[in-house]
């Protein structure tokens, strides 16, 4: 049996979540690197999501960053379901 991935996507604005996390990392006690390391991306990256330079960014990012600062930023998917 063949499996096959499939990948849906949506689009949803989120104005200042950027500003909202950077607030959280400022308020965290860890440094930017470990926080970074824990939600799995980059320094760079980080810093790139911060200021909103980033187009679109993923789900799995976004928990990734809500996990490593121990918050829940209150994005939500409601017309698709939490994924």
């Amino acid at each position: 049996m063949t499996q096959f991935l499939v990948r849906i996507t949506y689009t949803k604005d989120f104005p200042g979540i950027g500003k909202l996390i950077r607030e959280h990392r400022q308020a965290s006690k860890k440094q930017l690197a470990q926080l970074a390391a824990e939600a799995g991306i980059s320094v760079p990256h980080w810093n790139r999501i911060e200021n909103e330079k980033v187009g679109e960014l993923p789900l799995t990012t976004l928990r990734g960053i809500e996990k490593a600062l121990n918050v829940d930023l209150g994005v939500r998917f409601e017309e698709i379901g939490e994924l």
